[in-house]
């Protein structure tokens, strides 16, 4: 695999950029691809077995059971992040955990894919309602990414969480050939 196809691996949807100026209907469009998530990650896994759950999109990369995994456990660490912004005046860097590591627990590896779609649609509905009931202050709100090396308001981590379901999801599509 050339370098160039690598990265269109790694980043089938490109990497996150973070736009300056996200308007009221692009906000809109970014919470209504994060609504419809669940969904879409329900309808690409609906009938998959133990093989089809080990494909990866790339060597070394994750398998389709991890990603599915991983989207839920980030989906509650993205809602965390954003009340935390919310409640906690002092909240200045966003609270991090090794995606890694958690990809690799017992959970991460092994867990039914099912209970990680409803953990994911669940969290998703509070989140989005959450997203929803924002005024323009609180999107204002912003803490540092130190891995990104960027600082967010809330609108910009919106975008994130969308960017960060629609990728994983590619990753899923390309594992199992689905394009």
């Amino acid at each position: 695999m050339t370098e160039a196809e690598l990265i269109q691996r790694k980043f089938p949807i490109g990497p996150f950029a973070a736009s300056a100026n996200i308007t009221k209907t692009e906000l809109d469009e970014l919470i209504e691809t994060i609504a419809s998530a669940p969904e879409k990650y329900v309808q690409v896994t609906r009938k998959l077995g133990d093989s089809d759950l080990r494909k990866t999109y790339r060597e070394g990369a994750w398998n389709v059971q991890q990603l599915v995994n991983h989207v839920a456990d980030m989906q509650l660490l993205h809602f965390f992040r954003m009340k935390r912004a919310l409640t906690e005046s002092d909240y200045k860097e966003i609270t991090l955990v090794n995606i890694e590591g958690w990809a690799h627990t017992a959970d991460g590896l092994n867990s039914p894919v099912a209970d990680s779609l409803q953990m994911f649609d669940a969290i998703t509905r509070r989140f989005v309602h959450l997203m929803k009931s924002l005024n323009e202050k609180q999107h204002e709100i912003s803490y540092y990414h130190p891995v990104r090396k960027m600082t967010l308001n809330q609108k910009q981590a919106i975008a994130m969480t969308a960017w960060h379901v629609k990728h994983h999801l590619e990753h899923i599509r390309i594992a199992l050939e689905l394009k």
